[in-house]
């Protein structure tokens, strides 16, 4: 049994449920801007050793908790733990990112891969209950995965690309392998998504980080078919409490009834997708995260502040709206700043939550 959940905000906001001021939480927020986490870090030795073990793992994700007013934590994990479970080796070095001793080139490769289920990657699910624990119910949990799409890109490039060339050419030269490497991904993902949720995750996130490297019709076949495939079979209530999806395609703007068709509760915006188009565009349909652009917090408070009223200005008054950066927190970012925007956040939102005097008619029977 897991303690009784104090704010529910943010889970209320996923399901456009009444909120008292927007809820706010940071893609990255546990990371290197933060003294702290470099220091548990240093102390794991690197950091697959801080995702592995469940005592560091749980210490980061509380960190920007014990900094910050936010309204949820979200899993310290990585998204390249499902290839890694799958046995490509992954590692990371000094600058360069992640990387994997094998890479995935062809149809052998793909045929060679196991599907792997939430026993293989138990680390991450004690991790879950552990944290979900020590929260003692002051905020909900996020559990969350890569999509199927932006894992392939870095199995089969062997790690960050800037031209994609090896997966592209796969996708037109071979596209039935590519379409068995994404199923296989889907499947692990759905098994991965769902053990997290009875581990404790209270609601999940689809990071498809490179979903907008993709024309339309590709991004159609290749990440969104996976994602809905996913979507089909999530886990979207346990114990009584709905699980909140929310589904993140970095520059997807262009696609947003796309994504608002396979079923997720909220869509993430980055900072390129208007907020106030996406709610015309959407908003009826799926609750809405985002979208202040993450460079925002390397500029002084009043700045912040200026920029926070715009993004809630943008979406509007009601519920639906979950602030949050277009993409992850900078490292450079002071960690003073996160604070200006969290905090400017839950003053500025209050006033977009208030009931209007046709909404007092209304409960009046007026």
């Amino acid at each position: 049994m897991f303690p009784e959940l104090k704010n529910d905000r943010f889970l209320r906001a996923l399901l456009k449920q009444p909120v008292d001021t927007t809820p706010v939480w940071m893609m990255r927020q546990a990371g290197r801007y933060l003294p702290e986490y470099r220091a548990s870090r240093a102390t794991a030795g690197d950091f697959l050793s801080l995702c592995k073990n469940d005592a560091f793992a749980c210490e980061v994700t509380l960190q920007p908790l014990k900094r910050y007013d936010l309204d949820a934590a979200i899993l310290f994990s990585d998204i390249l733990t499902i290839p890694d479970a799958m046995g490509l080796g992954l590692y990371f070095e000094a600058g360069e990112g992640p990387k994997f001793k094998h890479t995935i080139r062809n149809k052998a490769d793909v045929d060679a891969l196991p599907v792997t289920t939430a026993n293989d990657l138990d680390y991450v699910m004690k991790a879950v209950t552990t944290i979900r624990h020590a929260l003692n119910g002051d905020v909900p949990l996020i559990g969350f995965s890569g999509s199927p799409w932006t894992l392939a890109t870095y199995m089969i490039e062997g790690g960050s690309s800037k031209d994609f060339r090896h997966i592209k050419a796969m996708m037109y030269q071979s596209p039935e392998t590519l379409h068995a490497l994404l199923d296989k991904l889907a499947k692990s993902v759905t098994a991965y998504l769902n053990g997290q949720v009875l581990a404790g995750a209270q609601a999940l996130q689809i990071f498809d980080t490179w979903g907008g490297i993709l024309s339309g019709p590709m991004y159609q076949q290749f990440s969104l078919l996976y994602m809905k495939q996913i979507m089909d079979g999530l886990i979207r209530e346990h114990e009584g409490k709905k699980i909140p999806v929310i589904m993140f395609t970095k520059n997807g703007g262009q696609w947003l009834e796309n994504m608002a068709a396979t079923g997720p509760d909220a869509i993430g915006l980055d900072w390129t997708t208007d907020i106030a188009e996406a709610r015309a565009r959407v908003g009826h349909d799926v609750a809405l995260q985002g979208n202040i652009d993450p460079c925002v917090l390397y500029a002084d408070k009043d700045v912040i502040e200026r920029e926070v009223e715009n993004v809630l200005s943008g979406f509007g008054d009601g519920t639906g709206h979950v602030f949050n950066l277009g993409h992850g927190i900078h490292q450079f970012v002071n960690p003073d700043h996160p604070k200006y925007l969290i905090d400017a956040v839950h003053e500025l939102g209050r006033k977009y939550h208030e009931p209007k005097f046709d909404d007092l008619d209304a409960l009046n029977g007026l």
